[in-house]
């Protein structure tokens, strides 16, 4: 049997998916993580995203944040953070956060950037305010490209969330660090395979709302 046959029987084996350090817990506290990181980047960067599209100002800091963010080495930021923090759940999470900020930031700033001078301008002389003229027109009309930086940052948090595990926190990324140091390499291609599934649904479904959103949009 080859190895990505044991990893396939591996993540199939009922007996891997129960207890408390069972794939169905991992898999929990893996969209957890997720949840948490992207909720945060959230609520800070499509404010920010949006008043820069707005306003026009500080469009060239969001270009730079986005460059910098993709130079960053996932695993020495955390490790960074973790020598500054500790070990557990924190570090990873502000290293996540900082990469999956840029995304959705660019998309805040883009949505409402994209909109026609000309759908604004109507807006404004049927006297609507400059932050109605925000949020009832640009930032709906906006939402296909925003969701397009949510999609962006949530595939790039859920694959590399597993990184918690680094620093003592959970995730898939105990079972795959678990396999390196006992060197049961199905059980890490397998955690790794669970990954992969989970990043691919997440991503049909962020597809689906992006198409919806940009159809609404138009």
């Amino acid at each position: 049997m080859n190895l990505f046959a044991q990893a396939l029987a591996w993540v199939f084996d009922p007996a891997n998916w129960a207890g408390p350090d069972g794939l169905g817990i991992r898999l929990a506290e893996h969209l957890g993580y997720t949840a948490l990181i992207l909720a945060i980047s959230a609520v800070v960067g499509i404010p920010l995203g949006y008043l820069v599209g707005h306003t026009g100002r500080g469009r060239n800091l969001v270009v730079l944040l986005s460059g910098a963010a993709r130079a960053l080495p996932s695993l020495g930021l955390v490790t960074l953070l973790a020598l500054w923090l500790g070990l557990g759940l924190p570090a990873p999470v502000i290293a996540m956060v900082v990469l999956a900020l840029p995304p959705i930031l660019a998309g805040g700033y883009a949505g409402v950037d994209a909109v026609p001078r000309t759908v604004t301008d109507a807006a404004k002389a049927q006297g609507m305010s400059p932050l109605q003229v925000l949020t009832k027109v640009e930032a709906p009309l906006g939402l296909g490209l925003l969701m397009g930086g949510v999609r962006s940052a949530t595939l790039q948090v859920v694959s590399t969330v597993m990184l918690a595990a680094y620093v003592s926190a959970g995730g898939l990324g105990r079972p795959l660090f678990l396999g390196l140091k006992t060197q049961d390499y199905p059980m890490m291609l397998g955690a790794s395979l669970v990954t992969i599934a989970l990043a691919l649904a997440l991503d049909v479904v962020l597809a689906g709302l992006q198409r919806w959103f940009a159809r609404r949009g138009r």
